[in-house]
């Protein structure tokens, strides 16, 4: 038992400065690069008022962004949510960036800026630099000159545009977002950091967007429109396309310079956001299981006293709390809860294994190092992956989970359609998994041809899972959006993507205000 001593704890009291906040990452380093291995970017650790807290929240966490009316009302119903006392705010942000940047709030006391600096600044970073889908599909180093060059370009637009025609195009392409980008690696993943090099050489050249689709032939497939076969005109467009916001900023006749820059810059930014939405579960289970492990260890050294410890153990409780699911607060699964459960089961596994962990999981079970087997889930997996490889029989059966399939038919009696058996656990895993695949949850929506030749009408396929259907109100708006960035008119086809019966069809034509003052 290590004796506690006022000259080796990191603070006494709630009270903190700012030297006390280098102890406290320099400890907190210590234990993570030191004792579990962890592989973290530099840290940059930003102190923020509960104000600046809220205005990270509206503008999706990022601490430098460009204005949108959307980010205002967001604000306000977050401030205004706060004030009344219906919801907390959350201690940390934490930005996937070379070095990585996490906003602490003021208001935590001590014991939660250690808490939130383990979580943050060493799991949250760790996950960041490691994971196989942030290393494909962002560049950490140039993010925040990024954003610094699309907040100062929109800027720029709104004076030289005017406000409503700028506005009028984000709009558009934050209603597309979604559906900007890339789900598979492409050759060359965004040069953040050559961005606005690249943006001055565009308006150095005038918009050359219909001829340069026939300018790309070779002079003897030239002649006539129609001797150009449509394999060939579709490789041209590179069609099918599951970048809706690509192919627009690329392909829309009417646009000009400045509006497709300003959609690069949307897509741009949900790409980078893309390996958020697939890790929710991994990224919160790693920092959850680093934290707890780095405090366990402050406390064992006697670098934090039993009051700090127990403040910290409270504020975890809450954070892995797990609502049943006849519990009015249950609402889904709480990533921080089952991710945490997870990575603790692979400790265990991996530390002292039963007869049914080593059938389940022979090349992990027994192998004694678990920040090792850690580290290499954590490198190497998604949300989807993860539940489906590592989910194991004994979580299932503390969790009690269980499936229910919904079928539509509200008449029919509920089945149990496995039970807690071997075969009754691959389906249950099999199932939760496909709640974190991409593929399964976001409606697979791509553009599958245009005559450029023609009345350049845009048409749109959207390949139907399980028979559901897109919102009716939703697709009218959101199509609206695609057709005035467009130019021209859009259709949609729903269709089966077993059968490949059609469906449904939706149209929208372009506004014509929309374009007038670009």
């Amino acid at each position: 038992m290590t004796v506690m001593t006022p000259d080796r704890l990191l603070f006494t009291g709630a009270d903190w400065t700012y030297e006390t906040i280098q102890r406290i990452n320099d400890a907190c380093e210590t234990i993570a690069h030191g004792e579990m291995g962890l592989k973290t970017y530099p840290n940059q650790i930003e102190i923020i008022t509960t104000e600046q807290m809220l205005d990270a929240y509206s503008s999706v966490g990022m601490p430098l962004f460009y204005g949108h009316w959307s980010f205002g009302k967001s604000f306000a119903h977050h401030e205004a949510s706060y004030r009344k006392g219906l919801r907390g705010l959350a201690y940390e942000i934490v930005i996937n960036s070379n070095p990585c940047v996490s906003y602490i709030m003021e208001e935590n006391s001590a014991t939660m800026q250690t808490l939130v600096i383990a979580h943050a600044a060493f799991g949250h970073n760790h996950f960041f630099r490691n994971n196989y889908l942030f290393k494909q599909w962002t560049q950490a180093e140039g993010i925040l000159g990024y954003l610094d060059f699309a907040k100062t370009f929109i800027a720029d637009c709104e004076e030289r545009y005017g406000h409503v025609a700028v506005e009028r195009v984000l709009d558009a392409a934050h209603a597309l977002q979604s559906h900007g980008v890339h789900r598979y690696p492409r050759k060359r993943k965004p040069d953040l950091a050559s961005e606005q090099r690249r943006e001055r050489d565009r308006r150095e050249h005038q918009e050359q967007m219909f001829n340069d689709l026939w300018r790309t032939v070779p002079e003897k497939e030239k002649g006539a429109a129609g001797n150009l076969s449509d394999e060939r005109r579709k490789a041209l467009l590179e069609l099918p396309q599951e970048n809706i916001l690509y192919f627009v900023e690329k392909t829309a006749p009417r646009l000009a310079p400045w509006q497709r820059e300003i959609i690069r810059i949307v897509r741009l930014i949900a790409q980078y956001f893309y390996p958020q939405g697939q890790t929710k579960l991994m990224n919160e289970g790693c920092a959850t299981y680093c934290h707890y492990q780095i405090m366990g260890k402050l406390y064992e050294t006697g670098q934090i006293s039993e009051g700090s410890y127990l403040e910290f153990l409270g504020s975890h409780t809450n954070v892995v709390m797990q609502p049943d699911y006849d519990d009015k607060r249950f609402g889904g699964i709480n990533p921080y809860a089952l991710g945490f459960a997870m990575m603790q089961d692979i400790e265990r596994i991996v530390v002292a294994p039963t007869d049914e962990d080593r059938e389940w999981f022979p090349d992990i079970a027994g192998r004694g190092d678990p920040y090792a087997v850690l580290a290499d889930v954590w490198a190497n997996y998604r949300d989807e992956s993860f539940v489906s490889q590592f989910l194991s029989p004994h979580l299932m059966r503390r969790w009690k989970l269980f499936h229910v399939q919904d079928e539509g038919d509200p008449k029919k009696d509920l089945r149990v359609a496995a039970i807690h058996d071997e075969r009754g656990y691959r389906g249950l895993r099999r199932a939760l998994s496909r709640h974190y695949d991409v593929a399964w949850q976001d409606p697979d929506i791509q553009v599958i041809d245009v005559d450029l030749a023609g009345d350049r009408r845009l048409m749109v396929q959207h390949n139907v899972l399980n028979g559901v259907l897109m919102s009716e109100r939703e697709t009218r708006e959101v199509l609206q959006h695609l057709a005035d960035l467009w130019g021209y008119d859009v259709h949609m086809r729903e269709v089966d993507q077993a059968s490949g019966k059609l469906l449904k069809e939706h149209s929208a034509s372009a506004r014509a205000t929309f374009l007038q003052g670009g």
